[in-house]
C-alpha cells in the first residue's frame, strides 16, 4: 500500500519498502466490538483467543515473508502493552478482506 509522499511531494506514491521503513504489528483482536446495545462493548463477534492468536501469527509471518524480517516487529499476543507512536498525518485506513461479521 502506498501511503507516503515522494520526493516531489506527490501524495500516496511510496510504500514501506520504497522508504525502507519498519512495520510494527500490534494485535488488537478485541477491537471487534459492537456498541449498538447498552453501555458496554460486546465482543461476541471476535474470534476465540486460540483462533485469533493463530490468525495474528499467520499475518505477522506473511508480512515477514514479503519484506525484510529484521524490519518487522510485533508484540506479545494478549499481553498488556504500551505502544507509543507519532501519527504522521490525519489519516486512518481500515483494511477489510472477506466478509464482515454482521453487527447486532
Amino acid at each position: 500500500m502506498r501511503l507516503w509522499d515522494d520526493e516531489t511531494g506527490g501524495r500516496w506514491m511510496k510504500g514501506v519498502m520504497d522508504i525502507g521503513g519498519e512495520v510494527l504489528c500490534v494485535s488488537q483482536f478485541t477491537l471487534l466490538a459492537s456498541t449498538k446495545k447498552g453501555t458496554k462493548p460486546n465482543f461476541q463477534g471476535a474470534a476465540n483467543p486460540e483462533q485469533a492468536k493463530l490468525l495474528y501469527e499467520s499475518f505477522v509471518n506473511k508480512v515477514k515473508e514479503g519484506y525484510d524480517p529484521s524490519k518487522v516487529k510485533d508484540g506479545r499476543f494478549q499481553a498488556m502493552m504500551e505502544v507509543a507512536l507519532i501519527n504522521d498525518g490525519p489519516v486512518t485506513i481500515e483494511v477489510q478482506t472477506g466478509s464482515r461479521v454482521p453487527e447486532e
